[in-house]
């Protein structure tokens, strides 16, 4: 196990009805001006955003407005709050909605705070030294971004996103009510169970040794997110599972699952180019690049891929370890398909021809390598986005 400081400041509000208590949070950190930030008419329509207002008008609060944040959250909007919230002296943004509504705040927070161009902080060109006070509520069980220090942003005019990962990120606190997803599609289930178990793979997947503890965390948060995920999709208004889904979502990328090892990221950096190139939905492209990516890393370092096979996906440990390995990933490409998520790229709408100039701009480590797990070169990233188009589980015959 490696030496690790753990920093996670934010306070957790969970439960039924527990949005009504917005204003006592927004209090209790010293806010009095609030951007409450959200996305589309979903948060209006049902009711959310005027209970949310409610208590936040009845604690004494000025409340400014600004909704729109759209799917893979958009640099432009981000701008828009940053020159609002200087012109009306915010000093708390409020986030309700998704993960993706939840990135936008961080981004408009810390970007207030920041005397130049807010994409220096998500290029790397600068480092954030501070932000406004920040709270959120969460509707979606998917991005963690209740309790990351992690936001994830789309330049419009490059079709580029980048992420920040900060201590700044962490919110003050984070309201989660299980019941704020129940109205949500399978659809948008599929892709938020895929996102959770991203999070945990790029930090199970590692070299790490003696992380025996976290090991066992990861797996119990996997398995939890295998069972609660279809029951979710199955029963919209079943609270149990919801509650147990929603908290894994936390758990997984809050950094806890983390401590002591080396994580990896080379999955997300890939995925991010097919987000940013096609807009499309984050735990979906996931969901079409992780089984080619294991099945690439099984040739290279079989154990992990083997023991996510015996531990969670009930596989019986053999002698050969890659067949164990790939009974493991069609299990889970398994999982994948019940529950509606594409198997590959050509599904999402991928262009083969694509693929190449998507490689090159992979984020890259210093040394011009991806991820950690097996640190990727050109031809590496190339073949997996190569071998992802037209994936499918015969490959692991």
């Amino acid at each position: 196990m490696l030496n690790f400081d753990y920093y996670s400041p934010t306070r957790f509000i969970f439960g039924s009805g527990r949005e009504r208590e917005a204003g006592f949070q927004v209090k209790q950190i010293g806010g009095q001006r609030v951007l409450l930030h959200f996305g589309g008419q979903s948060a209006k329509a049902s009711g959310l955003l005027d209970r949310v207002s409610q208590s936040l008008t009845a604690a004494g609060l000025e409340i400014i407005l600004l909704g729109g944040v759209q799917p893979n959250p958009r640099d432009t909007l981000v701008y828009e709050g940053i020159e609002l919230c200087r012109r009306e002296k915010i000093d708390t943004v409020l986030a309700v909605g998704g993960g993706s509504v939840l990135d936008s705040a961080k981004a408009i927070a810390i970007g207030s705070c920041y005397a130049g161009d807010f994409w220096d902080l998500y290029s790397a060109k600068a480092k954030p030294a501070g932000r406004l006070l920040l709270g959120t509520i969460i509707t979606l069980p998917a991005t963690g971004s209740e309790g990351s220090n992690s936001s994830v942003i789309r330049r419009d005019s490059e079709n580029l996103k980048r992420g920040l990962r900060s201590d700044l990120n962490r919110p003050d606190f984070s309201i989660i009510n299980p019941e704020l997803t129940f109205s949500l599609p399978p659809g948008q289930i599929a892709a938020g169970a895929s996102d959770i178990l991203s999070h945990i793979f790029e930090r199970y997947f590692t070299r790490t040794a003696d992380v025996g503890l976290t090991d066992r965390l990861c797996e119990a948060a996997i398995a939890s997110v295998i069972e609660s995920a279809p029951l979710s999709q199955a029963k919209p208004d079943d609270y149990g599972p919801r509650a147990n889904l929603i908290w894994a979502s936390t758990i997984a990328h809050n950094g806890s699952l983390g401590v002591g090892r080396q994580e990896d990221w080379s999955a997300h950096a890939l995925e991010a180019e097919i987000g940013g190139r096609y807009d499309t939905t984050h735990g979906a492209g996931l969901a079409a690049i992780y089984p080619a990516w294991m099945q690439y890393m099984l040739e290279y370092h079989p154990e992990r891929a083997a023991r996510l096979a015996h531990q969670v996906f009930g596989v019986s440990p053999s002698a050969d370890k890659l067949a164990d390995g790939r009974e493991g990933i069609r299990r889970l490409a398994a999982f994948y398909q019940m529950l509606g998520l594409p198997g590959n790229l050509a599904s999402l709408g991928v262009n083969r021809e694509d693929l190449p100039a998507m490689a090159s701009r992979v984020k890259r480590n210093p040394d011009g390598t991806c991820g950690n797990y097996l640190p990727l070169r050109d031809p590496d990233i190339l073949a997996i986005f190569e071998s992802a188009f037209d994936w499918s589980p015969d490959r692991l015959a």
